[in-house]
């Protein structure tokens, strides 16, 4: 009986989540339930709520390391990991509220990270270029590569291929790692002289490079051409027809449907395009056919998004100031919330929820309802930071299926972790 409720209820539900240690599918069903009811809720009793401090620096980047199951054996975890201007990579419990280990300092200080919660794996980058690969548990150092110039985006790719790191430098140079050793296993200049933006599709097949604001044409790369590289061909990829891209997203459902957003030919409208990737064989030859299926022009009323996520198969989410507008990929708007008192500094978006940070130091949590034709978000509640006194707001938020943690900002020159973790009985 529970076992078909849960399936029913939930389809991404799969077997060996739920016979892990001693749960059963009753234990499964009772306990997620009463998680969900909790995170959409927000009461006080619901969370415990944790100011976690420990960088002496500002925090750059964080990141879950703890896998994002939903599991109900006493053994549950969310760890996340963070670096900081302060030369170091920390990892922390977020139901302790502890810090469970820290790098030794490094030459420089460091500007982004990524986690390979499979592998138990982060990878970091300082702002000089130095990657290094530490292991999770203990924060043993385990490799190290240097790219020539400093970096401008990291992206995390565990498929079936095997797990691989991509590298964007600041030179325009795409380089693609083995993880966890770090050697190259490809080398390509996207764009010479320019800072690359990369985007990883949901199912890995295909990566979106981009340059801020510029007119040549963004790229899409097909991966296996980057991670299996031909001595006498360059990696497969087209460009885009469009110019002065500035946000990008995929569609969470559909593994190759692309959602970008440019100028339109005069430059003057902001234009929404949404494409359909696929790779054609002809004779010996791939080629990528990006099919364009939609486009929208933003309202002239709307300020410039500077945060893009996408939801299901057609649903995009904008971020204008302290705005969060929701649209189809044909331009139907579908909600519009203003919740915030000061701008939104980041977007988390996962098939149950969506959270916003912002300035006015304050988190709002939104929970979807998929029962209608397109999905209705519904804005539950926000929970607070600290004192405006000693806090300037919250600069970035995650989430994962037992906790959110956002970056609170202080005033002098310090961020701190503010992580709320939600209650289950386990009885």
């Amino acid at each position: 009986l529970f076992r078909q409720l849960c399936l029913r209820r939930w389809s991404s539900c799969k077997a060996p989540q739920v016979v892990l240690g001693t749960q059963t599918w009753k234990q499964y069903y009772l306990c997620r339930s009463e998680l969900e009811f909790r995170m959409e809720s927000g009461r006080p009793e619901d969370f415990i709520c944790k100011a976690i401090a420990g960088h002496e620096g500002e925090i750059d980047e964080l990141a879950y390391i703890s896998t994002n199951e939903y599991r109900f054996d006493g053994r549950e975890k969310s760890v996340v990991c963070t670096v900081s201007s302060d030369c170091t990579v920390r990892a922390w419990d977020l139901h302790e509220g502890t810090e469970i280990w820290s790098s030794p300092l490094q030459p420089a200080a460091l500007v982004n990270l990524v986690t390979y919660p499979r592998l138990q794996l982060v990878v970091t980058v300082d702002e000089r270029g130095l990657i290094k690969v530490w292991e999770a548990e203990n924060g043993q150092e385990w490799a190290s590569f240097c790219l020539p110039m400093y970096s401008s985006a990291l992206e995390a790719c565990d498929c079936l291929d095997g797990p691989f790191l991509m590298a964007a430098c600041a030179g325009g140079d795409l380089y693609t790692l083995t993880v966890p050793h770090l050697q190259v296993i490809s080398k390509v200049n996207a764009f010479r002289n320019n800072h690359l933006n990369l985007l990883c599709s949901p199912d890995k097949h295909w990566v979106f490079v981009s340059t801020q604001n510029s007119d040549l044409g963004p790229k899409v790369f097909y991966t296996h051409s980057l991670i299996h590289p031909s001595e006498d061909e360059p990696p497969i990829s087209t460009t885009l027809p469009i110019w002065l891209s500035s946000r990008a997203c995929w569609a969470p459902d559909e593994a190759a449907r692309l959602m970008v957003m440019h100028r339109n030919d005069n430059g003057m409208q902001l234009v929404v395009t949404t494409y359909e990737l696929g790779a054609k064989k002809f004779r010996d030859q791939v080629n990528i056919v990006a099919q364009q299926i939609a486009s929208f022009l933003l309202p002239d009323t709307m300020m410039a998004p500077h945060l893009m996520k996408g939801h299901g198969s057609q649903v995009m989410l904008l971020v204008s100031g302290s705005e969060l507008v929701l649209f189809t990929m044909h331009g139907l708007q579908l909600a519009a919330f203003q919740d915030h008192q000061r701008p939104i500094t980041a977007m988390w978006v996962d098939p149950s929820r969506v959270i916003t940070s912002s300035f006015d130091l304050s988190l709002r949590v939104y929970v979807w309802n998929k029962e209608n034709k397109f999905p209705v978000l519904k804005s539950c509640y926000h929970l607070l930071g600290g004192s405006h006194r000693w806090a300037s707001g919250f600069t970035h938020v995650e989430s994962d299926s037992m906790s959110i943690v956002g970056v609170e900002a202080r005033g002098i020159g310090t961020s701190i972790l503010r992580s709320y973790y939600f209650r289950v009985h386990h009885g």
